[in-house]
């Protein structure tokens, strides 16, 4: 892989990920890795014809997680070359499929978009905790789902927010789906661990998303998956939110 870092910031977390990525898995394109000063971004990943492009932040390039968050970001990239449905499949298609001819509140639409990212990370995660340890991973998504759960307010906001202070309580219950999900999924958490407590207490707090059902979507995503039993998968997901169909039919606005 050839991984060349810019900015104000550390250039060996970016390779020490390319280094193990490089064990198991490899990205053909060159990525081009440049370091913002920008605190509120994270990551981006931009895939062109010719390169690689990953946006991150300087607090989270100097960060413990550095590291894997470049795996993770290589891992889209791996998936994205090899053209997984999960990565080329557009999320408007499912929406379209899914939702003909219903009138989607803002809030449920943008979280439509974060389920979906949630299935393409499933997919890149099987990438990257199978060359790499979860421990940060899994204090990782404790953390987060903890100050979402801790913050959460008394209504819902008109808008999407992620695992953060103020969670829209039913985006922040699919996010705790997500988590204990994916680390199922690789058989990375004990059944004693604090996150699973966390996941309950988020779930009470959005009963009708049917926090149980989405885990199981989730954690039993096809990993030899085809285009066509992707697409089946995104819409099936997407209908059970906006609908309400873990739970009974829910009215879309």
């Amino acid at each position: 892989m050839d991984v060349r870092v810019k900015g104000r910031g550390p250039s060996e977390p970016f390779l020490s990920a390319r280094d193990l990525f490089e064990t198991e898995h490899d990205v053909s394109l060159p990525v081009e890795v440049e370091i913002r000063e920008d605190p509120d971004e994270r990551t981006l990943t931009g895939h062109y014809d010719d390169h690689h492009v990953l946006i991150m932040s300087r607090q989270a390039a100097t960060s413990a997680m550095a590291r894997e968050l470049a795996l993770h970001e290589f891992a889209h990239m791996a998936r994205y070359e090899e053209e997984h449905p999960s990565h080329t499949m557009k999320t408007e298609e499912a929406l379209f499929l899914a939702l003909p001819g219903r009138s989607v509140e803002r809030r449920k639409l943008a979280h439509c978009y974060q389920i979906a990212n949630h299935m393409k990370d499933i997919y890149a995660d099987d990438i990257t905790l199978a060359v790499a340890p979860a421990d940060k991973l899994v204090a990782f998504m404790e953390s987060s789902l903890a100050a979402a759960v801790a913050d959460r307010p008394a209504v819902a906001p008109d808008g999407w927010t992620q695992l953060s202070p103020g969670s829209d309580p039913e985006i922040t219950a699919v996010n705790a789906a997500f988590a204990v999900a994916l680390l199922e999924r690789h058989g990375v958490i004990d059944p004693s661990h604090h996150l699973y407590e966390l996941a309950q207490v988020a779930a009470s707090d959005a009963p009708e998303v049917g926090f149980d059902a989405f885990r199981e979507r989730f954690r039993s995503l096809a990993r030899d998956t085809d285009e066509s039993e992707y697409r089946k998968a995104l819409v099936d997901v997407t209908r059970a939110y906006v609908l309400g169909g873990a739970n009974g039919p829910q009215a879309a606005d």
